[in-house]
């Protein structure tokens, strides 16, 4: 029997955030299209604007698959995955074999192709991912501090300092011409 897709369309069972007191719910398959969203842009910025000749189209893809082991594991808290090096070694060990049981479960001919996108094996693009991740987690917390949600106060503020440390050309470009639409209100933006 195969699976995959099957135990893919349950990433909406799973939340984020689990230990914060959310406004609004959210689970990793909304995360992951929003996270395929700007990763796709990231990369169309950094070719357009910074030359680069980055395929837009993978990284969107690789974004809609990067968090699909957490269907295996659960979205684990980021001050707890990434609490020591210890932790962040076992846990990398961990989604690794989340990673291997989504695989086992598409047919043989079929693994090839998508093992590339479950593992992030293009390290360029996965600086983009990674970076389209982070500002997803900023959108969330914007959205839930507009909501007068101050549990997200100290995480808007981790998530910046992150954002601004990864030195990443196009994701600055996206800060400062993009994220601020994020901070007004419906008819703000029409």
């Amino acid at each position: 029997m195969n699976s995959f897709f099957a135990m893919l369309s349950r990433m909406k069972y799973i939340d984020r955030w689990g230990l914060m007191n959310n406004t609004k719910t959210e689970n990793i398959s909304e995360h992951s299209l929003e996270v395929a969203i700007l990763s796709h842009a990231l990369v169309h910025i950094a070719n357009v604007r910074l030359g680069e000749q980055l395929d837009a189209d993978r990284a969107a893809v690789i974004g809609m698959f990067h968090d699909a082991g957490e269907i295996i594991t659960g979205d684990m808290p980021t001050p707890i995955k990434y609490y020591n090096p210890e932790i962040k070694r076992a846990y990398k060990a961990i989604e690794k074999v989340a990673e291997n049981k989504l695989l086992s479960q598409l047919p043989e001919d079929l693994r090839a192709i998508y093992r590339p996108v479950l593992s992030n094996e293009d390290e360029v693009l996965e600086r983009y991912v990674k970076a389209a991740d982070k500002l997803s987690a900023l959108i969330k917390c914007i959205e839930e501090v507009r909501m007068g949600n101050n549990e997200f106060l100290k995480a808007k503020e981790s998530t910046e300092m992150a954002i601004h440390a990864m030195k990443l050309p196009a994701l600055d470009i996206f800060m400062e011409e993009c994220m601020p639409a994020y901070y007004l209100t419906l008819d703000e933006l029409g």
